[in-house]
């Protein structure tokens, strides 16, 4: 059976003025136009084609590769509007038409959006529509706490990024859980933080839970280790400085630094947090004692005279080995930071 709207794979049968003509199992054939006709295709050879009507309403195959299929939802461009409707760029000859009445908000020639495609089934052609929500029939009931999932970002709101999960169902990844740069039409990999009672569903970007620790403190661990074992964040350091720098919240940041302090590999210390097997800066080292028995008061005032008489007054020259002033340590250049939110 022929798949309008999917790719097929179908035999090449025969030969015309026109190109090639398909066929699936049953002897339904489709036509494949002479300028998608390559020399290596062979009669009884299986290839791959997308299915989509002409401008006259026929079947045509094409080798072209389409952003989307049936019931699939991606990021589109605007090519053109008219009275009609806005004509889309979607990887096919043939523009996807979302009429007006398809459309969330009125597009313009150059506008990204995300769209759905479907086959109408007044005239049986493939249209386009920005009203995604009325296509979402996916069941939140089935989702587990945990469960991996795939998530398409959608747009930004007050709350978050809203996020279509596995191109079937919506939900909300919190503004709290984002510490990068999200764009509509991204493609990420994300958890189900939670399904409410009413049915939404809250995301998550990163594993939740402790089991993520491990790997938010080796993230701890390489920051340190770029910046000579010792860096000015600790428990409480601000909220906001520790998403710029990690990517990460308080809170979590909080749990990975406490497993790495529970191994023994971070010093937590008041203003600062440093690698375990870094020494402390600010603790000189003490003076030796001298296991040498003490001189009487009488002894060093002997010596003094004898090296008065016999010695001629030195000029002060500065001693080898000591460091005149104080040491300072240049401060590491800190790279860019990118802002949690797109202008």
């Amino acid at each position: 059976m022929l798949h309008l709207g999917k790719l097929n794979t179908l035999e090449i049968e025969r030969e015309s003025p026109h190109g090639l003509y398909l066929a699936d199992e049953i002897g339904n054939e489709v036509l494949l136009p002479n300028k998608f006709v390559t020399e290596d295709m062979e009669f009884g050879e299986d290839i791959e084609v997308f299915i989509y009507k002409d401008s006259e309403g026929r079947n045509v195959a094409t080798t072209e590769q389409p952003k989307l299929q049936v019931g699939e939802i991606a990021l589109l461009e605007v090519f053109d509007v008219n009275e009609i409707g806005a004509f889309m760029e979607w990887g096919v000859e043939k523009h996807l038409l979302i009429p007006f009445r398809n459309q969330g908000r009125r597009l313009s020639p150059g506008d990204e959006t995300l769209v759905f495609m479907y086959l109408d089934e007044e005239t049986h052609r493939l249209v386009g529509t920005t009203k995604l929500m009325k296509h979402m029939d996916g069941n939140p009931d089935k989702l587990k706490v945990g469960e991996g999932v795939e998530l398409m970002m959608w747009h930004p709101t007050t709350l978050g990024y809203t996020a279509i999960i596995n191109g079937h169902m919506v939900g909300l990844v919190y503004q709290d859980d984002i510490y990068e740069d999200l764009w509509p039409g991204d493609i990420k990999h994300g958890f189900i933080k939670r399904v409410r009672e009413d049915g939404k569903i809250d995301l998550s970007l990163r594993p939740f839970g402790y089991n993520k620790v491990t790997d938010e403190s080796q993230k701890i661990l390489d920051y340190l280790n770029k910046h000579n074992g010792v860096m000015d964040f600790t428990d409480k350091s601000n909220p906001d400085s520790i998403a710029r720098a990690f990517r990460m919240s308080k809170k979590v940041f909080k749990k990975a630094l406490g497993l790495l302090y529970k191994q023994k590999l971070v010093v937590l210390e008041k203003d600062q947090t440093r690698l375990s097997d870094i020494a402390d800066p600010k603790k000189q080292e003490a003076p030796k004692r001298s296991d040498a028995p003490k001189k009487s008061e009488s002894s060093k005032r002997k010596e003094t005279a004898k090296k008065t008489r016999t010695e001629p007054e030195k000029s002060a020259a500065p001693l080898k080995g000591i460091i005149e002033g104080p040491i300072e340590s240049e401060e590491p250049n800190k790279s860019n930071e990118r802002p949690i939110w797109p202008d």
